[in-house]
Order: C-alpha cells, then sequence, then structure tokens
C-alpha cells in the first residue's frame, strides 16, 4: 500500500462519514467503525512455500443509538465511495425500520466528548518477492511450519458529536514451528514493525537448538507434583491472557466473579516485583476504544503487587457510579506490558538449578475464577533440568495453579529482558498488538497429571 492511497482511503471514510452525518436526524446518535487491511499471507509446510497471497479486505460497522436503543450493521469497504455510500445509507435505513423492535437499553451510553487521534507508524517489512528467500534458507532440511502475515492494518472511528480518529500500522508476524520425526515441535514467533534478519537467524538457531534436545534422549515421565519452574515469555503472555477473562474488570469485579477480588478486598497478595499495565505508547494497537474514547497512555493495573486500577468502561461506569478509564466495552488488557525484573539469561538456568522449563502453554481456562485458579496445559519444547543443565524433554503436563501463588508468595525471579508475543489471530482479519514480558521463575508450579 503506497503513502497515496492510504490517503485516499483516508480520504474515503471521511467522506462517507460527512454523508452519513447529512442524513442523521435530531435525536439519533451514530458511530462508524472501519476495520481494514492490506496483508501478504504466505504459508509454509515442511520448509517450502504452500499458499500465498495477498489480501485486501475491509468492513464498516454503523451504529445507530435513538429512544434508548441500540443497533448495529455492518457492509463491507472498498475504499470507493461510490460503491460503499449505497450500501452504507441501505444499513441506515435498515437500522431505522428494525430500532423501535428493540428492547430498550437503560444503561447504554451515547457517544460524547471531543475526543481526536491521528497516528500512521509506517514500517520497513519484507517485500512479498523476499519472504520465501529470507525466510527459507535457514531451515533447510527441517519440518518447517509456519505463516507469515504482513502489511498495513487500519483502524477508523467517528462519530455524530465530532470525534474523529486515525490509525494506520505496518507490522508483520512470522509464526512457525520445527518439528521433530517424533511429531514433537518447537515453536516460536518473530514479529515487529521492522523485519530484521540477524533477529530471526538468532531465533531459528535457538529453536534448532532446542530441537536437538528434543531429540537427544526420551521424554522424561514426571510424577504430578509441585516442581520449580521457568515460565518462558510465552508461556507468560498466555498467563497474562487470562487477566482479560474477569479478572481486570470493573464489571467483574462488580458482580463478584474477578479473580483480582481477594486482591481488592486485601485477603490476597501479588509479589512486589509483579507490575502489570496497560501502555499504549508503543503504538502497536489504536489507543482509541469503541466509544472514541482515548485512556491513559499509561495506567497501572497492578503495581508492585498492589492492585492500583480496574478497567472500567463507559457503560460500567454509568450501572455502577464509577468515573471510566477509557477502556473498551469488554474490560479486556489491549496493550499490556509486565515490567521486567533482574534475572540475566545467562543466569537463567544456574538459578532454575533443578525443575522444569516451560516454554508454550495451552488450552488455558480457569478452574475456580474468583480464587484465581486456572488450569492448563505444558506444550512444545518443555524441559527437565538438573543442576543448571538441560536433561531431558517432559511429557505433556496439567497444571492448576492459583495466580496469587504464581504471581504472589512462589515468584522468586522475573527475568531482566522482555520479549514482544504478539497476537496472530487471522479470523476475520488480522489481530494487532500483543503483549511485552519477561519470563518468570517460580519455587513451586502445581501439575495435577
Amino acid at each position: 500500500m503506497t503513502p497515496d492511497s492510504l490517503v485516499a482511503l483516508e480520504t474515503t471514510f471521511n467522506q462517507l462519514v460527512e454523508a452519513l452525518l447529512q442524513q442523521r436526524q435530531t435525536d439519533e446518535h451514530l458511530i462508524l467503525h472501519l476495520t481494514a487491511e492490506q496483508s501478504q499471507f504466505t504459508r509454509f509446510n515442511q520448509a517450502k512455500v504452500r499458499q500465498t497471497g495477498l489480501v485486501r479486505d475491509g468492513n464498516l460497522s454503523l451504529t445507530l443509538m435513538r429512544d434508548q436503543r441500540t443497533g448495529s450493521y455492518e457492509i463491507p469497504f472498498t475504499g470507493e465511495k461510490g460503491t460503499d455510500w449505497p450500501r452504507l445509507q441501505m444499513a441506515l435505513e435498515a437500522l431505522r425500520q428494525e430500532l423501535p423492535q428493540l428492547p430498550i437499553d437503560p444503561f447504554l451510553v451515547l457517544p460524547s466528548g471531543e475526543a481526536q487521534s491521528h497516528s500512521v507508524h509506517a514500517g520497513s517489512l519484507l517485500t512479498p518477492e523476499a519472504i520465501a528467500s529470507t525466510v527459507l534458507p535457514l531451515v533447510q532440511g527441517l519440518d518447517f511450519a509456519g505463516l507469515y502475515a504482513g502489511g498495513w492494518v487500519i483502524r477508523a472511528y467517528a462519530d455524530s458529536v465530532g470525534q474523529r480518529h486515525w490509525f494506520a500500522t505496518e507490522t508483520f508476524a512470522l509464526d512457525y514451528s520445527l518439528f521433530a520425526p517424533s511429531g514433537q515441535a518447537v515453536k516460536d514467533t518473530v514479529a515487529g514493525s521492522v523485519w530484521d534478519t540477524s533477529a530471526y537467524t538468532s531465533k531459528i538457531q535457538a529453536a534448532k537448538r532446542q530441537l536437538e534436545r528434543l531429540t537427544a534422549t526420551p521424554p522424561k515421565v514426571l510424577e504430578r507434583g509441585q516442581y520449580r519452574t521457568y515460565l518462558a515469555p510465552a508461556a507468560v503472555a498466555d498467563l497474562i491472557g487470562m487477566f482479560s477473562w474477569g479478572a481486570v474488570s470493573e464489571g467483574a469485579m462488580q458482580r463478584g466473579g474477578s479473580a483480582l477480588g481477594l486482591l481488592q478486598r486485601g485477603e490476597k497478595q501479588l509479589s512486589p516485583q509483579f507490575t502489570l499495565m496497560e501502555n499504549f505508547q508503543r503504538g502497536v494497537v489504536p489507543q482509541f476504544n469503541d466509544l472514541g474514547e482515548l485512556p491513559p497512555i499509561t495506567l497501572p493495573i497492578v503495581e508492585a503487587g498492589q492492585l492500583k486500577n480496574t478497567l472500567i468502561s463507559a457503560r460500567t461506569a454509568k450501572e455502577y457510579s464509577k468515573i471510566a478509564n477509557g477502556a473498551a466495552s469488554g474490560e479486556y488488557l489491549r496493550s499490556p506490558e509486565v515490567k521486567p525484573g533482574t534475572l540475566s539469561a545467562v543466569d537463567l538456568l544456574h538459578t532454575l538449578d533443578t525443575g522444569l522449563y516451560v516454554s508454550n502453554l495451552h488450552y488455558l481456562n480457569w478452574s475456580d475464577r474468583p480464587n484465581g485458579r486456572i488450569t492448563g496445559m505444558t506444550r512444545y519444547a518443555c524441559f527437565w533440568v538438573e543442576n543448571g543443565e538441560w536433561v531431558a524433554p517432559i511429557e505433556n503436563l496439567r497444571f492448576d495453579e492459583s495466580l496469587y501463588r504464581c504471581f504472589g508468595d512462589r515468584l522468586i525471579h522475573l527475568t531482566a529482558f522482555q520479549e514482544f508475543i504478539p497476537h496472530v489471530g487471522t479470523y476475520g482479519s488480522r489481530e494487532l498488538g500483543g503483549t511485552w514480558v519477561p519470563g518468570m521463575l517460580m519455587e513451586e508450579f502445581t501439575y495435577t497429571l
């Protein structure tokens, strides 16, 4: 996508907004969201390109509010006003017909304020022609599978009170695995806005070493119990993702279902080493939310183990007489970061001494959300370590552990380094953002089978 074509899309969006506002009736409130992308997708299997193509896609979501009722309608976005405007008119008329049949929403929040923003982040990505020739030479002879997705992603917002936002970013993510003949695998990601071949080379070399360890000895079968455990950043990111499922939400707190309720009431504590925040300074996601509100550029959630803020949407604020802090309607983390600690990479295995090195987790869920208990499985390259030395890969284990232990009294160290673990979903559209996290070493982590 050229700078001119990016400007053309923004011009079309603004023209649609102005045309829409001219159709607005006195008692109506309107919101228009744009989700668009131009993405190069290249899929690999057995170190060969199996599928490649360029996707240009976009959707407009129109929301109409009137008489304490609300409805939404989604249409394709082509970037051509002559095509998009008739569809948008049709969507508006359909909503006007539908709205009187919908129930009254007592906590409906109308758009308000004067927030405006404009943010464009150009990157430096591989050209489509260079993807295969850059990615594949380092993995020849290996069972390499993965997906490269890169290009421009756009989010825009406008409403009938005058709020306007435009966000465009050029990013990539390479999500890949190296497989052993036994079916065991090493998984990693490379992501960002600037392709760095040296960083990719380092990642692949580290993955090859892990693959060699996976195949060097038979997997070790461990009994269920509690083991000293190091969680690599990708595994920590999975745990932090659970905070968006009813932990940091003020609505969940008010309804008694928040996993941080015990922390808020002072019945449990977290480690003073643990600091979790929303950080929009990195520019990987839009700062504006689904009502066009701008949250603080940084917002501490847990600071040195103490709960400082929950995420409070305008709707929750209205329902429970709170003050909103710019949270999205779902009250989930949008740009989370866990502050690093002091454990260096060179001291990691020595400090772990004897225990488990866990690279990835999956199938996470709350086993007891009000008490902060999380269950899930280890995955991919996970190892048993003795006296600071690699010993053997392990069979997958199920864990069931409280966040008040792993981020609390059982937390020994956080690493001095952080990694960006990107969201790599492409269902419907490319996901934006990810999580900045260190690794973490715990005295005990509970494995149930």
